[in-house]
This record gives C-alpha cells, sequence and structure tokens, in this order.
C-alpha cells in the first residue's frame, strides 16, 4: 500500500510524521509526500503566529484541539521543543484601547481569533514588559499556562519533516500531482507528477491511499486530480501579512520566567479598522499580523506571493504603536516581512475526513487499504490543531480509531 500525501506544510509533515510512526502497518518507505513549492513551509506552515491553545475552540473542534495541545506539549518535553523549535508556555492577554475597532472577521466570516480570546474569563494582570502602555488602555489576562503556548512554526515544521525523511520517507519537491491513474477496473493505483515550472520530467509513483494537505490550494488539488467530480471543497483562501520584530525590551533570556520559559500574547484593536495580534517567541523575537485580506488572490505556488508595501506600513505603525519607546523613537529592528495564504472555511471549522469514493468520480480500494482524505482549511489555528490532525488523519488511513471525535469535520 503506497501512501501519498499532497502538500508538505505542518499538516502534511505531522501526517507522515504518526504515519511513520507505524512501520509494522505503513512501511515509512511507502510514504511519497508531494510539493510543488520549490521553497518549502513558504506560506502559512512558516510564516503564521504559532500560537497554542487547548481550550479555545467550538464543540466540533474541542477534542482535537486538546488532543492536539497535549501532543505539542509531549513532542517539545521528548525532543527538546524549547531548543529546537522555541517551544514555550504562553499568557494570553487582551488589550482595550480607546476608539479601536473591530476588523476584518477571519476565523470564520464572523469572527476573528481575538474574539475567541474574548470568550474567556478574564482576571487581572499587567501583561508583558515588551508592551508599550498608553493612557486609556486595560490589559486583562485571559489565558494562563497551561492552555496556551507559543512555537516557531517554521522551525517545528522543519523538524517533522526532517525526522520524517530520516525514517525513509520519500519528499518529491517541487513536483506537482497532475493526474491520477486507475486500474482496468476503474480503482485508484497510481499518480502522475511533474515538474511546476513546465511540466516536464513526468514521474509515476504507486498509490492506493491518497491525503490531501495542500492549505489553501487544496480545491485546486482535488479539481486536477478528480475533474470529474462534482463535489466542490468548501476552502477559500484568506491572505494575511505580518512582521517579525526584535525590540530591546524583549530579549533572548527574558523568555525564561521563574526557571520556565515564558512568552505572551496580546490581542487587541487598531484605529485602522483591523485586529492586531502580538506573540512573543523564545529567542528575543516578536511577531505581529492581524491585517487580513480575503480578495486577494492565491497565488499558482506559494513562492509568487508579493507583499503588499501599504500593508506592511500599517502593520509597522501599528508596532511603533504598541512595542515602540516611549517619546516616539523607533527602535525596533524589522527581521521579516511576510504574507501567507491561510485556508478557511464558512463554518469556521476544518474539513478531515475521507472522501466517499462518488465523491471522486471513481473507485478505491477501502478500508485501510486506499482511499482519499482531506485534511484543511484550519485557519488560523493550523500551527496549534496540526499535531492532533496529523494524528487522527494517520489514524484513520490505517483503519484505526482517532484519538479525537473528528466526526463533525467531513464533507
Amino acid at each position: 500500500m503506497a501512501t501519498v500525501i499532497v502538500g508538505a506544510g505542518i499538516i502534511g509533515a505531522s501526517t507522515a510524521y504518526y504515519l511513520s510512526q507505524s512501520p509494522s502497518s505503513t512501511p515509512p518507505s511507502s510514504i511519497h509526500i508531494i510539493e510543488s513549492s520549490p521553497e518549502l513551509f513558504a506560506s502559512a506552515s512558516g510564516y503564521a503566529a504559532g500560537f497554542l491553545a487547548r481550550d479555545w475552540f467550538s464543540p466540533p473542534v474541542a477534542t482535537l484541539g486538546a488532543l492536539s495541545f497535549d501532543l505539542h506539549k509531549q513532542l517539545a518535553e521528548e525532543n527538546n521543543g524549547w531548543e529546537k523549535w522555541g517551544y514555550s508556555r504562553s499568557t494570553g492577554t487582551s488589550l482595550e484601547n480607546r476608539g479601536g475597532k473591530r476588523g476584518v472577521d477571519w476565523l470564520l466570516e464572523g469572527s476573528s481569533r481575538a474574539e475567541a480570546a474574548g470568550e474567556h474569563e478574564f482576571v487581572d494582570g499587567v501583561g508583558p514588559a515588551w508592551l508599550t502602555r498608553r493612557v486609556g488602555g486595560k490589559i486583562e489576562v485571559i489565558s494562563e499556562d497551561d492552555s496556551t503556548a507559543q512555537v516557531d512554526p517554521l522551525r517545528l515544521s522543519k523538524f517533522l519533516l526532517s525526522t520524517c525523511l530520516a525514517r525513509g520517507v520519500h519528499l518529491h519537491q517541487p513536483s506537482k500531482p497532475t493526474s491520477i491513474i486507475t486500474s482496468k477496473n476503474g480503482t485508484l493505483t497510481s499518480i502522475r507528477l511533474a515538474s511546476p515550472q513546465d511540466g516536464s520530467e513526468t514521474t509515476t509513483i504507486p498509490c492506493t491511499r491518497l491525503v490531501i494537505t495542500a492549505g489553501a490550494w487544496t480545491p485546486r488539488v482535488f479539481q486536477t486530480l478528480f475533474p470529474t467530480s462534482k463535489l466542490k471543497i468548501p476552502i477559500s483562501s484568506l491572505a494575511g501579512h505580518s512582521l517579525l520584530i526584535r525590540s530591546p525590551r524583549w530579549k533572548s533570556g527574558d523568555d525564561r520566567l521563574d526557571g520556565k520559559a515564558g512568552c505572551h500574547a496580546v490581542f487587541t484593536t487598531d484605529d485602522k479598522g483591523y485586529s492586531p495580534e502580538v506573540f512573543s517567541r523564545v529567542g528575543g523575537e516578536i511577531y505581529i499580523a492581524g491585517l487580513n485580506d480575503a480578495a486577494l488572490p492565491l497565488p499558482e505556488v506559494a513562492t509568487d506571493r508579493k507583499i503588499d508595501v501599504k500593508s506592511v506600513d500599517v502593520l509597522k505603525g501599528t508596532a511603533k504603536r504598541l512595542l515602540g519607546k516611549d517619546g516616539g523613537e523607533d527602535d525596533l529592528e524589522v527581521l521579516r516581512e511576510g504574507l501567507c495564504f491561510r485556508p478557511v472555511t464558512r463554518k469556521g471549522v476544518p474539513i478531515v475526513g475521507r472522501v466517499k469514493d462518488e465523491g471522486l468520480g471513481l473507485e478505491t480500494k477501502g478500508g485501510s487499504d486506499g482511499g482519499v482524505w482531506i485534511a484543511a482549511g484550519h485557519g488560523p489555528w493550523g500551527i496549534s490543531l496540526s499535531l492532533g490532525t496529523g494524528k487522527c488523519v494517520a489514524e484513520m488511513v490505517e483503519g484505526r480509531k482517532t484519538s479525537a471525535d473528528v466526526g463533525g469535520l467531513g464533507l
């Protein structure tokens, strides 16, 4: 049984990671990961915030959220995650500013991660030292260290993928899936790949179990591979700009509090009409985002993205207001400007499940011998839900009971 995972982002890497842990049922050498981008983790897996939450989810996602949060902690404890990918406890805070307005909603068309944070009960708190205090601002702690955490998603994604490759998993990159091949009786048997640049160098690899984890590109991949299917994958893309900043008030070493690593997440508002989110990371970095645009078209591959200067300037202005030195002096260092495309669904919950054969327009072997699965549409929670999603998809592919209840997340 050959398993092909289309999409080498953090969801695909997590799926391969847990699937390759079962060599007796799924030999790592039988797992193939396909990635069309010439740069790995060039979208949300490398440019997202990396904020983790255990209990900030709606009922359909609640058990998956808790499972994934626990797996993040376990993985970090077993592999020195604090040093390798900046795993840290985090304290969530809400900063209320006078005159602020709610921004573009982006978790579900009607809510945001900041609004999810607002559903928690507040307790008194003072917030992080790197946050600039302004007259009229009110800071409240909305989560403690047992329910939220922080990672560097790029380093975590690299760890997952490198571990898979060390086990014997194959990576085809850059390579684009162009079509599927069936047996004489119409059963899925293999997949054809080509160079994403010019379509040359066609390769065919065995495939009886297909998992699509292509993020915002998932609908395009599905339509390409199953052109006769009438099934529409209800995932759209939401572009989001970000900045990675260094501040003199958050230095490497400040992330250890009372002998423990400790970071902060700040959810607030801005008079520019959006809801900024600011996250400190281990190593002295601060990530700021929240400025999103559903109208920005999805590029052919992630590396074709074009950063909007005006959007970056808005974020820089917000960074100066929230993180800058009193008196107006700009002493912040911009380490990176980013743009990624998050896969979102109108229901606000991801799609994690098997596609029925009638939705494919062909047959699969069925059971654990074959099938097609989709795991995408995680919105702003892709990093947080990554490990739990990967574990559950691996269990579904092998025909085992899932560790979380994902029954309400299918198509």
